[in-house]
């Protein structure tokens, strides 16, 4: 009877209430069935912890610190009246009822306190309407539980009933005051995002003064509402605001760099990779954990993925295995029902802490790939609020003095360079890219990687492209960071750099033809730890694509460096493909070991690189003539190699094989 009651009297609480959406649900441990089965004192122990925890509850925004304040002052009025029951013993069956309902109605309190802290200030602020009328309504209904709580069966004390009906008659009370100066504050942000799309310049004063009332005092700050943003935006969590948001994280940019780029950048930020001793210099970047590996590729996961098996992937390892025709797990082997693949977007937010926690660029090492598409367009204010962040940096730069200060705004347009390519464009119309080149000859370890990888970033664009090869001095400076940078880091994204230039036709001719460039890289191939092993080899795949670099590739010893790289990278094998083909085969035939490595690669090597063996071996064969055929045959289990890859490789490495074995069986007829 008493629980009908309760329903009756809440449901009336609730239709007079105004209309709201209905609160999250409660968490697991939270259910009724805890509540229905527990103790009183379970009971009346996890009432009063839940009343202290609420009690103690700090406001995520200052907007909202009237509205958490009396959720404080109410859950401390509870908490005393808690702490008393906690002494009385075995309750009335009613009370044990209706305690247990008000025990539900704190863990809904709790779950919107804790929604609340993981939200964005300005998402909240968007919200904040909902967030008030969410709380008013939990409000009603712990009034209405308090009001049927049967208190003079309890035996309490008379300043507790007071205290009870004092936190139910507070319960009932709402605050205007509150919901008036959330919704000025609300408006003027709306509002500077409509000056921002008329292309009116924010004021300083006023941006400052709003930044402050939500609660975004410094750098770090304002990084991580950006990061917040651009993830609650990537997983559409409010429809209605996702045009204001992403306008609000080209105006945070905005702010960022104008009111705090005098701050220096946060070591996680700035991604260098040694520590002050130069005996540290030459160490490798940390290695990642274990989860964080791709099962196929083995390298750090940029991208992961969850396929129908539920084992993660990195999305451009499993995309190639289910290229090559294959449709079941790699992993566990079983036939997958379907080859869809879903975003662990959990995995993919605790890697990129642990690549901001230790300096790692979680950016893809291959600039030159076409972004995936984004989520949401930019709209108006966010291009208009990047064209004016791109123009005031630059701007900055050209009058920054000191290395401090040049370093600041570096690293605010290499994180700028990273947010698309419209960004991209106007940090390069506003003529970035001849004021970056002069510091990747820097002495400053930071200044020197800021600027090498804002290129990098930057290079990803095609109009950028020509910017940087036309720039005075650009080749140069790219070469000498391929060979005198301070870090491995930067020679790395200096090839990463050559890389994404080369993409182009006509400006991997002039590279290619360029003796530096062509000798720096084959070093790195050399010389280099695996990741700048991985984007110096790559390089020099892009290079050899084009036949009048081959030779200058050869006399430089490439052939010799992707040859060491075999068992480290798979594209060192397709290197070796591309100068085979392109006039390198006699190069390659006369290094001692060079078709035995080669031999080795297809038995051993990965799905990748055992197809690009075969292409080379065929370009070889075919290229020198017999003697090649020969040292082939003379490696101990080659056929069963041949025929193992006609088998089960791809497409392409079934013919490659079919043509070797041809080649193998004319040669024995032959002799």
């Amino acid at each position: 009877l008493l629980q009908k009651k309760v329903s009756n009297k809440m449901a009336n609480a609730r239709n007079a209430a105004a209309a709201s959406p209905p609160p999250p649900p409660p968490p697991p441990s939270s259910s009724s069935s805890y509540s229905s089965s527990a103790s009183d004192g379970e009971i009346l122990r996890s009432l009063h912890r839940l009343a202290r925890d609420l009690a103690a509850a700090e406001a995520p925004a200052p907007f909202l610190e009237t509205v958490f304040a009396a959720v404080s002052r109410r859950a401390k009025l509870l908490a005393a009246v808690f702490d008393d029951l906690l002494r009385c013993g075995r309750l009335p069956r009613s009370a044990s009822l209706c305690l247990r309902e008000v025990l539900l109605v704190l863990q809904r309190f709790k779950a919107v306190v804790a929604d609340c802290s993981a939200r964005s200030r300005m998402r909240l602020l968007l919200q904040a309407d909902e967030v008030a009328a969410r709380v008013r309504e939990l409000q009603h209904d712990l009034a209405t539980l308090l009001d049927l709580l049967p208190v003079p069966e309890l035996g309490l004390a008379d300043d507790v009933v007071d205290l009870l009906a004092l936190a139910s008659r507070q319960c009932r009370r709402s605050s205007p005051s509150a919901d008036a100066a959330e919704h000025e504050l609300k408006t003027g942000v709306l509002a500077l995002i409509q000056e921002v799309e008329r292309e009116i310049v924010p004021e300083r004063e006023r941006l400052e003064g709003i930044l402050e009332e939500v609660g975004i005092n410094d750098p770090a700050c304002c990084s991580d509402e950006i990061e917040t943003l651009e993830r609650e935006i990537g997983d559409r969590v409010a429809e209605r605001w996702t045009s204001a948001m992403i306008a609000l994280v080209g105006l945070l940019r905005y702010a960022k760099c104008v009111l705090f780029t005098a701050a220096t950048p946060r070591p996680m930020d700035t991604k260098v990779d040694v520590d002050d001793d130069d005996d540290d210099d030459d160490a490798e970047p940390p290695s990642p954990p274990p989860d964080f590996r791709c099962p196929i590729s083995l390298d750090l996961m940029r991208d992961p993925v969850v396929s129908a098996s539920g084992q993660t992937y990195d999305r451009e390892s499993i995309t190639r295995w289910f290229g090559s025709g294959k449709s079941t797990c790699p992993k566990t082997g079983q036939v997958l029902a379907n080859l869809e693949l879903v975003p662990n977007k959990a995995l993919k937010n605790l890697i990129s802490r642990w690549c901001r926690e230790n300096g790692v660029a979680m950016e893809s090492s291959e600039p030159s790939k076409p972004e995936p598409a984004p989520v949401v367009t930019a709209n108006k204010a966010a291009l208009e609020a990047a064209r004016m962040t791109a123009s005031f940096l630059v701007k900055k730069l050209s009058v920054s003095f000191s290395p401090a200060a040049a370093n600041r705004v570096v690293h605010e347009i290499r994180q700028l360079a990273r947010s698309g390519n419209d960004t991209r464009a106007f940090i390069g119309e506003a003529g970035a890219v001849p004021l970056l080149v002069p510091l990747l000859h820097s002495d400053d370890t930071a200044t020197q990687l800021n600027a090498v990888t804002a290129l990098l970033n930057l290079s990803i664009l095609d109009a950028n492209k020509k910017r940087i090869m036309h720039a005075e001095g650009a080749v140069e400076a790219i070469c000498h960071a391929m060979g005198s940078g301070a870090t491995w880091r930067a020679k790395e994204n200096a090839a990463a750099t050559v890389l994404s230039l080369a993409s182009v036709h006509s400006y991997r001719r002039r590279l290619g033809r360029n003796p530096r460039v062509v000798e720096r890289v084959v070093h790195l191939v050399r010389t280099g730890p695996s990741s700048t092993k991985k984007d110096a080899l790559a390089a020099l795949l892009c290079l050899s694509g084009e036949r009048e670099n081959v030779g200058k590739l050869v006399e430089a010893g490439a052939a010799e460096a992707a040859l060491s790289a075999i068992s480290e990278e798979e594209t060192a094998v397709a290197v070796l493909a591309s100068l085979a083909k392109r006039g390198g085969a006699e190069a390659i035939v006369n290094i001692d070991g060079a078709v035995v490595r080669l031999v080795a690669e297809l038995r051993r090597g990965t799905e990748w690189s055992r197809e690009c063996a075969a292409a080379a071996l065929v370009l070889l064969c075919r290229r020198v003539g017999a003697a090649v055929v020969a040292q082939v045959m003379s490696v101990s289990g080659v056929e069963w190699a041949i025929w193992e890859l006609m088998a089960t490789g791809t497409e392409r490495a079934r013919r490659k094989a079919a043509s070797l074995g041809r080649a193998c069986r004319r040669w024995a007829v032959g002799g």
